[in-house]
């Protein structure tokens, strides 16, 4: 067989070669040793998942803490799945949750030396290494027809051995120049496959950076690398994409690692270093005692605009990232709780090959943890860009009540054991709402002691001795009569000693005033919502609860 005949045939506009390059185009980079290059793929497909962050996380870290470099390629190969400002939602949910990547894909186009990094734009190279790949007898065209495919797998069925194109059901795998001619002729469409070496009972091992040592069967299958179109798969277009880009580290999720023996027999076979591989444990959740892969059909919150819709701050996401990443993160918090996330040196060794469990309550915890060591300044800004996105309708009431937001922020956040209430805007804002008038509401009962009736007299004993002007302790000392002079013990503890001498006690009577200002039972200090408030709102809402 004449290879290089062949390959001329079919790639007759190629004329570049591998040594260009990798010497011209691709040279190896100027990095310190140890430097590692990693890289963040997604498909255009319009849903970027907690996965691809969760890996990038990976990605990210593996490449800044070493000096090196993290890029994001953009793999689009694929015409169908396409969707239409795909690449804008991933760019920017990523740059939301502070990844910054060193060079690739952008919202203005493209940065860095090793681009195209948009796959759709680097086809001749593929070609090129496709045509090198004809020349060494590795690859040849195939014209099989769908309907031959078929009928080849139903053949494989009916004689109960592997599906597939490969050995004596590779029809094309022999073809001559003649014949290659006569369908070229024809206009028959063809799609390049990778002639494999490989056998059914063949193993190989690899070093996997979180997984350890592996024994892998071989492929054996000669699968396409380039479709009838001219565009490589996945497969092929992540060998030659991650070579020629100098990347020396691939995280990628445990579903590719039934796609190792392609890749890696490609890369021997075109004699090229293999990166590391570092396949990442699934992200797992407890359903009904059992755990479970996350769906995108069954949990929203996989989807990154999950976090985003409901305004997670992207320190705590990364927080709580890290602590399901490295099993040892939260033994370095704990002794260092006010060091930057930075600082701690993530590891591959320390990653869990098992399955890592993703756990909303844990999330929500982390969060509240991290907001109450943000100022409030931040917070209030954070919210306000999250509602220009994402709640339109509360923009005009945050403006115009911007000094009375951060002191409604504030209140129990300072001291030994401030209050952790924040978690996300969406909660933020709904825990802050009853401030103002257009969002109040009565959301809870008054205590099942205390009837309507009850509850408007100790209400109006209230407004009548309320002065804006009392302290802390003069204000409670006035509930606290009020509490006595109706039939409610001054302190909880009386009463639990002898409730049948009490209606109530003094929580009961503070409850009803609680409701009646905020809508609420529980809530931070009522003295100081009060003094934010003013005394015109105070007296407004009681007296509501009078008519």
């Amino acid at each position: 067989m004449n290879y290089k005949k062949l390959a001329d045939m079919l790639f007759p506009n190629i004329n570049t070669t591998i040594s260009y390059y990798e010497e011209k185009v691709f040279p190896i980079r100027n990095l310190k040793t140890g430097a590692k290059v990693t890289r963040l793929g997604p498909s255009p497909t319009g849903f970027i998942h907690l996965g691809n962050l969760y890996g990038a996380f990976v990605d990210e870290r593996l490449a800044h803490q070493s000096e090196g470099v993290f890029m994001l390629r953009i793999e689009d190969t694929d015409e169908k799945r396409k969707v239409e400002g795909a690449v804008e939602t991933i760019i920017s949910s990523l740059k939301y949750f502070g990844l910054n990547f060193d060079e690739g894909a952008t919202i203005d186009g493209e940065k860095g030396s090793y681009g195209p990094y948009f796959q759709s734009n680097r086809v001749e190279i593929y070609q090129c290494v496709a045509k090198y790949m004809i020349e060494q007898g590795r690859a040849y065209p195939c014209f099989c027809t769908e309907e031959e495919l078929e009928e080849v797998r139903k053949l494989q069925e009916a004689e109960s051995v592997n599906t597939g194109y490969y050995g004596k059901w590779a029809k094309d795998r022999d073809i001559t120049v003649e014949e290659v001619q006569a369908h070229l002729d024809n206009n028959d469409s063809f799609v390049i496959r990778f002639k494999s070496n490989g056998t059914t009972e063949g193993i190989f091992e690899i070093e996997d950076a979180i997984r350890g040592k592996l024994q892998i069967h071989e492929n054996y299958q000669d699968a396409v690398i380039l479709k009838t179109n001219g565009i490589p798969t996945y497969h092929f277009a992540h060998v030659v994409d991650d070579h020629f880009m100098r990347v020396t580290h691939v995280v990628r999720g445990e579903e590719w690692l039934s796609t190792l023996p392609i890749h890696y027999e490609i890369f021997k076979t075109l004699g090229w270093d293999t990166p590391i591989y570092c396949h990442t444990a699934h992200l797992m959740k407890m359903d009904n005692g059992s755990k479970r892969k996350l769906s995108k059909r069954k949990d929203p919150e996989l989807g990154l605009g999950y976090y985003m819709d409901l305004g997670y701050h992207p320190a705590a996401v990364r927080e709580y990232l890290l602590t399901i990443l490295n099993s040892n993160f939260e033994e370095w918090r704990i002794n260092n709780p006010d060091s930057n996330i930075d600082d701690f040196e993530f590891t591959l060794e320390k990653m869990s090959n098992s399955g890592a469990l993703f756990d909303l309550d844990k999330l929500n915890n982390i969060s509240k943890d991290i907001l109450v060591k943000i100022p409030v300044e931040e917070i209030y800004d954070f919210l306000m860009k999250w509602s220009i996105g994402h709640k339109t309708e509360i923009i005009d009431i945050l403006n115009k009540n911007k000094s009375e937001v951060m002191k409604l922020l504030s209140v129990g956040r300072s001291g030994d054991k401030p209050r952790k209430d924040l978690m996300y805007c969406e909660q933020i804002f709904e825990f802050i709402s009853y401030f103002f008038d257009e969002y109040f509401e009565i959301a809870d009962k008054y205590p099942d002691n205390i009837d309507e009736a009850e509850a408007k007299k100790l209400l109006q004993a209230y407004l009548n001795t309320y002065n804006h002007n009392d302290n802390q302790s003069e204000w409670f000392d006035k509930i606290r009569i009020i509490a006595e002079e109706n039939g409610y013990a001054a302190k909880p503890k009386d009463y639990k000693k002898n409730p049948d001498m009490y209606k109530g006690h003094v929580g009961d009577v503070s409850s009803v005033i609680r409701i009646a200002i905020i809508g609420r039972a529980t809530s931070p200090d009522i003295w100081e919502i009060q003094q934010i408030m003013g005394e015109k709102k105070v007296r407004e809402r009681i007296e509501k609860q009078l008519i």
